[in-house]
């Protein structure tokens, strides 16, 4: 299945879904999986999940056997460039930048090679370097991918230096809207408003 189908966002945001879900069945033996057990576990239609499969893998699933869970996880990995190493950063080596830095829960989906933070204090030269080298240890290791830690009144500025650079993608977890031209892939995660939202939720819940 060729990697430039377009998806929906919607879609792409499944996808990881179904590959924890098929390989939590992998671990413990399981051979074949419904798209029916699948959307049962996420809650989702069954031929939401169909069509999501259909788009990223040509194995059909059989009446009353299901998909092939082993097939199916290299379809989904091979579409999303799981076992592609990407070399990543972190900018902002506070509590978030280091916890995600020595995070081992990415597996081999990303490589988080430094972070850079302008406190010297923080700066040991071996994982966490200071802003100032920002640019030179991007191009020396030819790192494509960077994480945004850091507080909303400096990201803009260090969004515009990443994309000068040459960083292609950006996971922005600082609490502003940060503009990029449009070849930048750029993936805003608000914990505030996430916050907000699951106390709502819990509210109407109650």
């Amino acid at each position: 299945m060729e990697k430039n189908i377009k998806m929906s966002m919607a879609g792409l945001n499944r996808l990881p879904k179904y590959l924890r879900i098929l390989k939590e069945k992998q671990k413990n033996n399981v051979q074949n999986i419904s798209s029916t057990l699948i959307a049962e576990e996420l809650k989702l239609n069954p031929i939401q999940v169909r069509k999501d499969l259909a788009q990223v893998s040509r194995i059909d699933g059989k009446p009353g056997v299901g998909f092939e869970i082993n097939k199916l996880i290299a379809d989904i990995e091979k579409f999303l460039s799981v076992n592609d190493s990407k070399n990543a950063i972190i900018l902002g080596a506070g509590r978030l930048g280091q916890a995600l830095l020595n995070y081992n829960g990415f597996d081999n989906d990303v490589n988080i090679m430094m972070a850079f933070d302008n406190d010297k204090s923080k700066c040991d030269n071996k994982k966490i370097f200071h802003i100032d080298l920002l640019e030179r240890k991007v191009i020396e290791n030819d790192i494509h991918i960077a994480i945004i830690t850091m507080p909303g009144e400096n990201a803009q500025e260090m969004c515009n230096r990443l994309v000068e650079s040459g960083i292609k993608a950006i996971w922005n977890f600082a609490p502003t809207n940060l503009k990029v031209p449009e070849n930048i892939v750029i993936k805003n995660e608000d914990l505030s408003t996430s916050l907000l939202v699951l106390l709502k939720m819990l509210e109407e819940k109650i």
